[in-house]
């Protein structure tokens, strides 16, 4: 029973990673299998339908219906402008003549003899995917996308919002436990991934989109600092799709949470390399965390022996996750087998775990996740 423990982030200085980059209906791929590619090269593109308009066009006109393909300007595939006449009436003796104005530009999709009614759709809107994160086309999905490959750091966090960025990592907290705030950004940081320590103020996080930060990294956030950012509460469902002009990845959790010392080691080792990050999260079934990854090559650093496909460990770093010590990180120094009673009166398997301070508490195995390395 010794996965009895909720999954963890990773956090890890050298690892593989592998990146899905999919078109959202069938297009065209744009890169080859081993190709390498850049975070902005574009390996797949394709072209969504236009929004329709629909005009009936047989009751602004005042004829029949069946008559209305005989009055159209325009047929069926053709282009048309905004304002430009679609239709028109003989009139009597060439004058009193109605007409119909295109209200978009596009084209004629279907003129219906039945109900008098002409569709026109709007130009198909482009939609490019790009590789995310430098790295090697290891796959390629027919009209779909492709996969992607590399090596190198990746630090997942708790919570976050703001779509896919890419930024060079710039540390501005001297301790993982310096609140950022919006004093602290300068226009020098236009483009960068800026790194806090335990808070981040919604004042920072709307000055940076003013100046043109593209991320924002910090141990914790208050609920309040969201809805006041963002102008409404956010909901359980997935984020990332947020229109705040850059992306904010929270590490630890809600409310003033120094960063945990080696997530904030590790982004210091990164201080100055180029990263992709994205704030995209959903804690339901089907789990998104948010990310940031440097591509690098790392050499002479192993994989920690302590991963989550092998269970907790004794000498594993774990967060806890549930209160009362909601936030806390430590290492696990006893892993009980007999089940202990709770205060539920449920019956569950049970760690000890050593805090910052030397403190040792026993819980809920469920109660904790593992940190990897």
């Amino acid at each position: 029973m010794a996965h009895a423990y909720t999954p963890g982030l990773k956090v890890t200085a050298s690892t593989k990673i592998l990146k899905e980059r999919r078109l959202p209906l069938k297009g065209e791929v744009m890169v080859a299998n081993g190709q390498k590619v850049k975070g902005d090269t574009i390996v797949a593109r394709t072209a969504l339908p236009g929004n329709v308009a629909t005009l009936n066009v047989g009751q602004l006109l005042g004829v029949l219906a069946s008559d209305v393909p005989e009055f159209m300007l325009k047929k069926p595939g053709e282009s048309i402008k905004k304002g430009e006449e679609i239709a028109q009436t003989k009139g009597f003796l060439g004058i009193f003549k109605s007409n119909v104005q295109s209200p978009i530009s596009g084209t004629v999709e279907s003129v219906s003899p039945i109900t008098g009614q002409v569709i026109l759709r709007e130009p198909p809107l482009p939609v490019e995917v790009d590789a995310y994160i430098d790295g090697e086309v290891v796959e390629v999905f027919a009209n779909e996308g492709v996969r992607v490959k590399t090596t190198g750091s990746l630090i997942q966090g708790i919570f976050g919002f703001g779509g896919e960025c890419r930024g060079t990592i710039k540390l501005l907290a001297a301790s993982p436990d310096e609140v950022l705030e919006a004093k602290m950004l300068t226009p020098d940081l236009k483009g960068c991934v800026v790194v806090g320590g335990s808070l981040v103020t919604a004042e920072a996080i709307q000055r940076g989109a003013e100046l043109g930060i593209s991320g924002l990294v910090v141990g914790g956030i208050e609920d309040s600092s969201i809805k006041q950012v963002l102008g409404y509460d956010i909901g359980v469902a997935i984020t990332g799709a947020e229109s705040i002009g850059l992306t904010v990845v929270v590490t630890e959790g809600f409310g003033k949470m120094p960063m945990a010392p080696r997530t904030f080691d590790l982004l210091s080792e990164l201080d100055g390399e180029r990263a992709s990050i994205n704030g995209a999260t959903q804690i339901r079934a089907g789990v998104i965390r948010p990310e940031i990854i440097v591509p690098r090559e790392v050499t002479g650093r192993e994989r920690s022996k302590g991963s989550l496909e092998e269970g907790l460990r004794v000498g594993m770093q774990v967060r806890i996750i549930r209160e009362p010590h909601f936030g806390g990180i430590g290492t696990v120094v006893g892993l009980p087998v007999d089940l202990e009673e709770i205060e539920t009166e449920s019956k569950v398997r049970i760690l000890e775990v050593e805090l910052a301070g030397k403190e040792r508490i026993r819980l809920p195995r469920a109660n904790v996740e593992i940190i990897e390395a």
